[in-house]
């Protein structure tokens, strides 16, 4: 027979077990949100920035890409182009950034063609390199590593405007859940 105090543990210790794996699962809500690594990226004006203040002031949506992809980026890239038209009557607080997996491959130019190549613009759709030693802690906090030779996923993560990790989207999210959820972000925030 199990006592109260010993029925009262247990349901703590679920309830704890329920709380971890939420905040880590591969994508949903993160919950507690997560701050933004403490890295520097090459924003679009060639300046080396903290990537939290990318982040901090709006709610964001970042994608992981590298300009000389021929499988997943193209189809990621069309999903921001989408969901930035979709984003055109919004305010100004809901932005989009896509990030560079591979700075050995990619730099401003190739960078700012692949933006061009979308018709990105600058007021909704930034992008950024992060420098080689902070690719893989960068994939690591965003839980945005996958296997095989393509290291990153087709995920789209949405930080709130504290710069803070608040959902991770499954593949190749749908343009309109992907502003919805936004939007939802933005109310709450």
């Amino acid at each position: 027979m199990t006592t109260r105090r010993e029925w009262l543990v247990g349901a703590a210790a679920c309830g704890l077990l329920l709380h971890e794996a939420r905040a880590h699962s591969a994508f949903g809500p993160v919950q507690p949100a997560l701050s933004a690594p403490d890295l520097a990226v090459q924003d679009m004006a060639g300046k080396s920035v903290p990537l939290s203040s990318l982040l901090t002031g709006q709610v964001t949506a970042v994608q992981l890409m590298f300009t000389g992809c021929s499988a997943t980026c193209p189809i990621q890239g069309a999903v921001f182009a989408d969901a930035q038209a979709r984003l055109a009557k919004e305010n100004a607080g809901l932005r989009l950034l896509s990030l560079s997996i591979d700075p050995l491959g990619d730099d401003l130019p190739a960078m700012r063609a692949w933006l061009a190549k979308f018709g990105a613009q600058s007021t909704r759709w930034a992008a950024a390199l992060p420098k080689l030693k902070d690719v893989d802690p960068l994939l690591d906090f965003l839980r945005g590593r996958a296997p095989g030779i393509d290291r990153h996923t087709a995920q789209a993560f949405v930080f709130d405007r504290q710069a803070r990790l608040v959902y991770r989207t499954e593949d190749m999210p749908q343009p309109e859940e992907l502003v919805k959820l936004m939007q939802r972000v933005a109310v709450r925030a």
